[in-house]
């Protein structure tokens, strides 16, 4: 709809945190190696547009069948995931404003936190913690790895309705390397504020995710 549409601007939140992040991490010259990757696409109707069911290949040679074609950003996400295990990171971070299934389970203030271990969730909440962004951790189960099964693919870009969220990060995490800490965080319910502005939280773009991304790279570099 129109209404639905209207706010779609903020759909790039993740991207922006991302070269937020980095340029905050550069100015304040922290003695780490970190790589960003902005995974964009512009969604609209065209001849060229994808067709759920089609199936598109990822960097590196995995095939994906496209379950939604409203969910294009996990699919471009794939890719850049993809791309970061020829660096051979030792932590890999993803952000998005991903799924309306995150905003459903833990409203407008809170973001998702999914991970690949309890280490890593415990690095990234404490970031998050002296940044003072909330984040919430979410499990990924082997329900919603099993609902991505395809038959003609590697995988589905998306599963069921139920547990969306979690589905995306199961998706995302099969482009990761296993040998690298990875987590994924939804920050799709306190990256645009559409009430009112308080404290420091703008209307509109928040900025939410950068503070935690940099603060992150601190305690790494520590």
């Amino acid at each position: 709809t129109a209404d639905g549409m209207y706010t779609m601007k903020c759909d790039m939140g993740g991207a922006a945190a991302v070269l937020a992040a980095i340029k905050a991490i550069a100015r304040l010259e922290l003695p780490i190696h970190v790589i960003g990757y902005g995974c964009m696409a512009e969604n609209m109707p065209s001849g060229k547009a994808w067709r759920p069911s089609d199936v598109v290949t990822i960097h590196g040679g995995r095939t994906v069948e496209n379950s939604n074609s409203d969910a294009e950003g996990r699919i471009v996400m794939a890719d850049g995931l993809a791309r970061s295990t020829e660096d051979n990171p030792d932590m890999v971070v993803d952000i998005a404003t991903l799924t309306g299934a995150c905003m459903v389970a833990l409203g407008t203030s809170w973001a998702g936190l999914m991970t690949s271990s309890t280490e890593a969730a415990d690095t990234l909440l404490d970031a998050s913690e002296a940044a003072g962004e909330n984040f919430w951790e979410l499990p990924i189960t082997d329900e919603v790895r099993e609902g991505l099964h395809s038959d003609i693919a590697d995988t589905k870009s998306s599963g069921s309705r139920a547990g969306g969220a979690m589905g995306a990060a199961a998706f995302l995490q099969g482009f990761v390397s296993p040998q690298a800490d990875w987590a994924h965080l939804d920050i799709a319910g306190p990256a645009f504020n559409e009430s009112k502005a308080h404290d420091y939280t703008p209307l509109g773009g928040t900025g939410f995710g950068v503070r935690t991304l940099v603060h992150l790279a601190a305690n790494l570099a520590s």
